[in-house]
């Protein structure tokens, strides 16, 4: 969202009554902030003391992984969490908390900027992309008003860092290192409840697995209930690791001086939460505590103990906490405060994404109100479950896959393991689970076409450079950002990208005489989805674009675009096209001839060939030993997906 959407200090007040010590807030910090522009941390942190010495909070972050609000004070009865359970009765729970992405890295990298990763390249599993010159992490800004900042010490970002973000990132970061009397901001992040802990083995089961909760869309097994009953164990334990982090707090005397954050960083670890955008993989736990003495920056409807069911997300939090410091937010950031001297209005929605994931190419995008979610799959010829090599070492996934092998399932357990449709929308009141797709109920229809039309002008506003193969938001812009790229419409003309890609992705017969037109276009990323329809629309839409996918295939400016080509033609094409389309391929995924990520696509089509690539499996398996090329974040993807080629072809 754009700055000036934001609420103004004037329509806050209107809402809620003025507080004294806000109204100082806001006119001391904010003049001390002013005289310490510029100057070291520790100068701004004496500029600042002077005035305001009793009115800035500690703020505490304790944050897990891989977890839902799986947790008694959110009403789950399995779940055994007495630690948490005391923190939430002197706190305030919210209950419709999104982590905006589904996995790790882009999630914690929404956190860190405050602004959305579509916007800012860097959705991709373990990607690494740059900010525009003089955008900053917001540690950054804390760190400016004198704040001691610290991680311990996960960081996991898909953006370089721009400059020094925090005091100390270490595992030996800690508050307790600060000078006397500096406020600061720490996190302390647990990987006790991780998803490779779900399947250490061997484990002694603490819950019993009889009674472990299984989702309408997982079968029912021992091993997906061992592994559910497992996932509770490791809840347990990050449990009493939170107690001992509120206790050390409290011996140090600076409960009283400390907001306190307890969140996890997106949807559990087990199969179809963690990735996936749904709401499993992005409904997390949030508890705040805000001692009596900063009651001035709660919300009007704090009360400890109580919950809310204001609709926040992880794009909030950077905004939130600098609000918290006094510190209003840079136009830049797209998140809303929902805390402190800035706090802005409630907002209607929430967004989410699915971009690649680990090795497998993927493009979704989400929107909620308060009941209901609406999904937008851009690349529905993909399955859900997609082989991920990290994924598939999780009980639960493999034998879930086998049973669907096996035709032992029922239909809604099947849908995980089967192409999606183009959109889809569920009532979160009514269907938890998210199996009653309403995107074809005619009672829906005015809810679906309104998420539809928010979902859209979402992307249009933030300037979605997810619509580009991934390869192109480098080489578009070698010089600058792939924010600066997507807020250049010469360079990126997303009001025609994106119709194409909706065009591409709507599966409608109707839409081929545009795709036609659309491999011929100008722009690049306009081809590629063109062609990526043809291939969505499978036999019928190689047989109706034939001709055209061929001239592509052998002329095309664009690896990207040919390589999609390649794939249509291989798949579905007649005998003749097959040897051009293999061909193509293996030149297109040579790593030192072509990007990683151009790499990467052909790899995915070279995959999705199955049988037929048989011809290149010497090619592969070379690729499958290659070490030394890929980027920094990347390594093992390639191989990884080499070697699944190998085992698909047999």
């Amino acid at each position: 969202m754009a700055a000036d959407d934001k609420s103004s200090e004037h329509d806050i007040d209107q809402n809620k009554p003025p507080h004294s010590r806000r109204e100082f807030l806001r006119s001391t910090l904010g003049a001390g902030l002013a005289a310490g522009a510029g100057l070291s941390n520790q100068a701004a942190f004496a500029a600042t003391d002077e005035t305001t010495p009793a009115e800035r909070p500690n703020i505490l972050w304790l944050t897990c992984e891989d977890i839902g609000p799986h947790l008694g004070c959110f009403g789950d009865d399995y779940a055994d969490t007495p630690a948490l359970d005391a923190f939430a009765a002197r706190s305030l729970r919210y209950d419709s908390c999104w982590s905006t992405a589904p996995v790790c890295a882009p999630a914690r990298t929404t956190i860190i900027t405050g602004m959305y990763p579509p916007s800012t390249g860097s959705e991709h599993m373990r990607s690494l992309t740059r900010l525009p010159e003089g955008f900053k992490m917001f540690p950054q800004y804390l760190r400016t008003a004198g704040y001691y900042c610290t991680n311990n010490a996960k960081e996991d970002y898909n953006l370089v860092k721009p400059g020094e973000v925090w005091d100390d990132s270490s595992r030996n970061a800690h508050w307790k290192n600060r000078d006397p009397g500096q406020p600061f901001f720490a996190v302390f992040n647990s990987g006790v409840t991780h998803e490779s802990r779900i399947r250490s083995r061997p484990h002694e089961a603490v819950h019993d697995p009889a009674n472990a909760p299984v989702p309408a869309y997982q079968p029912d097994t021992p091993e997906v209930r061992r592994d559910w009953a497992q996932y509770y164990d490791t809840i347990t334990t990050m449990d009493r690791w939170a107690g001992d982090q509120l206790k050390a707090l409290d011996d140090a005397g600076l409960a009283d001086d400390t907001i306190v954050f307890f969140y996890g960083d997106h949807g559990s670890g087990m199969p179809r939460s963690k990735r996936w955008p749904y709401h499993s993989g992005l409904h997390v736990p949030l508890i705040i505590h805000i001692p009596p003495k900063f009651q001035h920056l709660a919300p009007q409807d704090y009360q400890p103990g109580g919950s809310t069911n204001r609709l926040v997300g992880f794009v909030d939090l950077a905004p939130t906490v600098i609000s918290l410091a006094g510190i209003e937010s840079p136009n830049h950031f797209q998140g809303h405060a929902f805390l402190g001297v800035h706090e802005a209005q409630e907002q209607p929605f929430q967004f989410g994404f699915r971009g690649r994931m680990d090795e497998r190419y993927d493009m979704v995008r989400t929107v909620r109100d308060k009941r209901y979610h609406y999904i937008r799959n851009y690349m529905p010829h993909k399955i859900y479950g997609q082989y991920l090599d990290y994924m598939f070492q999780t009980p639960t996934t493999r034998v879930w896959k086998e049973l669907y092998d096996q035709g032992k399932l029922t239909a809604t357990q099947r849908r995980f393991w089967e192409t999606k449709p183009p959109e889809e929308l569920y009532d979160l009141q009514n269907d938890p689970d998210e199996i009653n797709n309403l995107a074809e109920s005619p009672e829906h229809k005015r809810t679906l076409e309104q998420l539809r039309r928010v979902q859209r002008e979402w992307a249009l506003q933030i300037r979605d450079v997810g619509f580009l193969p991934e390869d192109e938001m480098y080489s578009r812009a070698p010089e600058s950002s792939p924010y600066g790229l997507g807020h250049d419409a010469t360079r990126y003309p997303l009001d025609r990208i994106l119709p194409m890609a909706e065009a591409a992705s709507s599966l409608d017969g109707d839409a081929m005489p545009e795709l036609l037109k659309g491999l011929s276009d100008e722009d690049s990323a306009v081809r590629y989805w063109a062609a990526m329809g043809f291939l969505m629309h499978e036999r019928e839409g190689v047989a109706e674009g034939r001709n055209a996918l061929r001239e592509t295939l052998a002329g095309d400016a664009s690896p990207n675009v040919r390589v999609v080509a390649a794939e249509a033609l291989g798949r579905y094409g007649d005998d003749s096209d097959l040897d051009p389309a293999l061909n193509a391929l293996r030149a297109l995924s040579r790593p030192r001839e072509n990007s990683y990520y151009t790499t990467l696509l052909a790899l995915n089509a070279i995959d999705a060939l199955g049988l037929k690539a048989a011809p290149l499996r010497d090619h592969i398996a070379a690729l499958s030993k290659e070490r030394d090329w890929p980027p920094p974040r990347g390594e093992g993807y390639t191989q990884q997906l080499a070697a699944r080629c190998l085992t698909t072809i047999g």
